[in-house]
């Protein structure tokens, strides 16, 4: 699951990318309402949700998400902000949002609130992926090759959803980098070969094809079988 943040407030930025990284979703940051309209148009499909705050630099959050439905982007969003007046709530819910959240918050509360949206939206791909004999579930963040069940660690199952997104695409290892891990990991260090042979150990059972493959010299790529 892919979360775009957009909140200028470093400190809150921090907070929420350790912590949703921590329960294996990938997170974009925009520090204002204009990065995050950008962003928005970069990721088009890829995007699951995103968090917005009201109070940004420039143009009000709110203004992103008019454009967001204005355009028909059914991407769903939780307004995360300071303005705890009724009317802001009810102005920001009418304008489209999700839901609405005001600070300060609890981050089991907002996880909570994530996955009932989620399991709301009508998006196909909002619960479930599937190709071939694989299958994960986006919320339980469990994956299951031909009926049995696979574990996955928080950073396994955003690697695995990575490519399950895109099936028979070669993934760089710079690409897998800025979007399972930051932007700003280290290009030189071997922890994309590391966990990618993590989950090649749990997802390629033997007796059956295997799925994730080495391209020489290019990446790695998820083949359905």
């Amino acid at each position: 699951m892919h979360v775009l943040i957009v909140e200028d407030d470093t400190r809150i930025t921090s907070f929420l990318v350790k912590g949703l990284r921590a329960e294996g979703y990938v997170t974009t940051v925009a520090g204002s309402a204009e990065d995050g309209r950008r962003r928005m148009m970069e990721l088009e499909e890829d995007l699951d949700l995103v968090l917005l705050d009201l109070g940004l630099p420039g143009e009000d959050g709110s203004e992103l998400l008019r454009w967001s439905r204005s355009h028909n982007v059914s991407v769903p969003f939780i307004i995360l902000t300071a303005r705890a007046e009724v009317r802001d709530k009810v102005k920001g819910l009418d304008a489209g949002a999700n839901d609405y959240v005001t600070k300060p918050f609890a981050f089991e509360e907002l996880l909570a609130r994530i996955r009932a949206i989620l399991r709301a939206s009508d998006q196909p791909t909002a619960t479930e992926l599937a190709i071939g004999d694989l299958r994960l579930d986006l919320l339980s963040k469990v994956a299951w090759r031909a009926g049995r069940r696979i574990e996955l660690a928080p950073r396994e199952w955003a690697l695995l959803e990575l490519f399950m997104r895109h099936p028979t695409q070669v993934l760089s290892r710079s690409q897998i980098l800025s979007r399972v891990w930051d932007y700003s990991f280290d290009p030189g260090s071997n922890v994309v070969d590391v966990y990618v042979g993590y989950l090649r150990r749990k997802i390629n059972v033997p007796g059956l094809p295997p799925l994730i493959q080495t391209v020489r010299g290019a990446g790695y790529r998820l083949a359905p079988p």
